[in-house]
């Protein structure tokens, strides 16, 4: 893409009332409207970009940051932090729009609205981001009004306010002279026909609130937070428009004995002095079921042995996740008068192995 600064003709500090003021100029030399020579309406369009990066702060840091790089096409995407084809959903007159407030005489028809979008959170088991699951739930939202089949009325007749265009039309006075702008008819909500006999049931919207049962397949390896896009299943638009879209936002309740680490669980587990001193074999839970963990002779409270593959698999991915399993010694707070002797008995028996290692103090 083009610089923004050289295409507005400022400098790489101008303040934003300086970039203001030199868009304003060059808006008023470029507009289709005013300006009837070719290559107007590309060179306003470029003006548009310039202005819409340089004059919103976090844009104009990327811009400073990474140049053009930051305003390709696929490097955003909806969450990413970055911003698509940044010029791909603007008009020519959107931005003269915020200072001239209208379109600026072209004809602009009303894009259709879908539904919005929804948000349902849903509380699931750590057992069930580990293996997947298949979950019904039920949700109260506008749907496509069956009586009228989401239309709003019977007998369609031409709008009296537009007279059936669907846009209305004023005329504005600004610094620059007078300006002709077009905007949605409120009458017939830019459709440009109202209806005879308006739906009694969704009173002309075309949609109303049902309550509706949906089923959601939540993958294996799930994180908390993920969201599972289920399209078409938001609100429905107005009038036959497109529905939005069901947003489930997956929260993993807390564990009783599993700790979630990325996709490895920690276990933490006690054992006994004898079974830290001497090893032994003792079964722990995982997340498929109990499994035998060995315990080497002479284990340190707090050591950790790992269990390979016992963990949560990998959403993207083939494998798992590792259990990890850290024990913790129990040291016995009362001993009977004869345990006390065969502990004694083994200090003699260690001898030096029974004292501090030099230079720990």
């Amino acid at each position: 893409m083009n610089d923004p600064y050289e295409i507005l003709g400022v400098s790489k500090n101008a303040s934003k009332e300086d970039i203001k003021k030199a868009y304003k100029k060059l808006a008023k030399k470029y507009h289709p409207d005013l300006n009837k020579e070719e290559g107007s309406d590309a060179k306003f369009k470029e003006l548009n970009n310039a202005f819409s990066i340089l004059n919103d702060d976090q844009k104009r840091s990327q811009y400073d940051q990474f140049g053009g790089d930051a305003f390709k096409y696929g490097q955003g995407g909806p969450g990413a932090g970055g911003f698509g084809d940044f010029g791909a959903d603007f008009g020519f007159g959107d931005i003269f729009e915020t200072f001239f407030g209208g379109g600026g005489g072209g004809s602009r028809r009303r894009r259709t609205e879908r539904g919005s979008d929804l948000l349902f959170d849903v509380d699931i088991e750590l057992e069930d981001a580990a293996f997947g699951l298949t979950k019904t739930f039920e949700l109260k939202k506008n749907e496509t009004c069956s009586d009228c089949s989401g239309k709003g009325g019977s007998n369609p007749i031409k709008c009296s306010d537009c007279g059936g265009s669907g846009v209305v039309t004023e005329q504005r006075r600004t610094m620059f002279g007078i300006f002709q702008t077009q905007s949605p008819c409120r009458a017939c909500q830019g459709k440009g026909e109202q209806f005879k006999n308006t739906c009694t049931t969704c009173h002309g919207e075309g949609r109303a609130k049902q309550k509706k049962k949906l089923e959601i397949k939540i993958p294996a390896g799930v994180q908390d937070g993920n969201q599972v896009r289920l399209p078409g299943e938001g609100e429905a638009g107005k009038q036959g428009a497109p529905a939005g879209n069901l947003y489930v936002r997956v929260h993993i309740k807390p564990h009783e004995f599993f700790e979630r680490i990325d996709d490895d669980v920690l276990l933490e587990v006690p054992i006994s002095f004898t079974q830290a001193a001497l090893g032994a074999e003792i079964k722990v839970p995982t997340l498929e079921g109990k499994a035998n963990l060995k315990i080497d002779p002479g284990t340190q409270s707090g050591t950790v042995f790992r269990m390979k593959g016992k963990g949560i698999p990998h959403i993207r991915g083939y494998g798992s996740g590792d259990q990890n399993v850290r024990v913790h010694v129990n040291i016995p707070k009362k001993l009977s008068r004869k345990q006390k002797n065969i502990i004694e008995d083994l200090k003699k028996e260690l001898g030096k192995d029974a004292e501090p290692q030099k230079g720990m103090f």
